[in-house]
């Protein structure tokens, strides 16, 4: 596989990632980064883990942003919304636990932030064209 194709194999990697980085920051377990400013560890461990998130999130932010613009990321925000309301009025998901709702909402920006990373790649497999950051010069 040449570095440049892209497949769902690659967007999955992507959203590992994306999911990752969401859950790591916060969840509603207490264990993650949010959690773990309550504990007694030392104030530069936590502010070490803190930047290596904050650069993930500024990473993935960013290429969502410059991919989808913010018309894309909220359509993709409401497509997530939308399929997990699907599930629920099939009656497969029940939102009476608001750790429920919490990991749900964790879950759909993760996928946000996934569909941002790949959706450059997505958009030349299916026009053919390439996307490039603007440089001022």
């Amino acid at each position: 596989m040449a570095r440049s194709d892209f497949n769902i194999g690659s967007f999955f990697i992507r959203f590992a990632f994306a999911l990752a980085l969401v859950f790591l920051t916060y969840n509603p377990s207490g264990y993650s980064w949010v959690g773990w400013l309550d504990s007694e560890a030392a104030m530069v461990y936590k502010a070490v883990a803190g930047i290596v998130l904050l650069i993930g999130w500024v990473m993935f932010v960013r290429a969502t942003w410059n991919s989808l613009g913010p018309i894309g990321t909220l359509l993709a925000g409401a497509f997530f919304a939308v399929a997990i309301w699907l599930l629920v009025e099939w009656g497969w998901l029940a939102l009476d636990d608001s750790a429920v709702v919490q990991w749900l909402v964790l879950f759909v920006v993760a996928g946000v932030l996934a569909v941002g990373m790949s959706w450059s790649h997505v958009r030349r497999r299916l026009s053919g064209q390439y996307d490039t950051d603007e440089i001022e010069g």
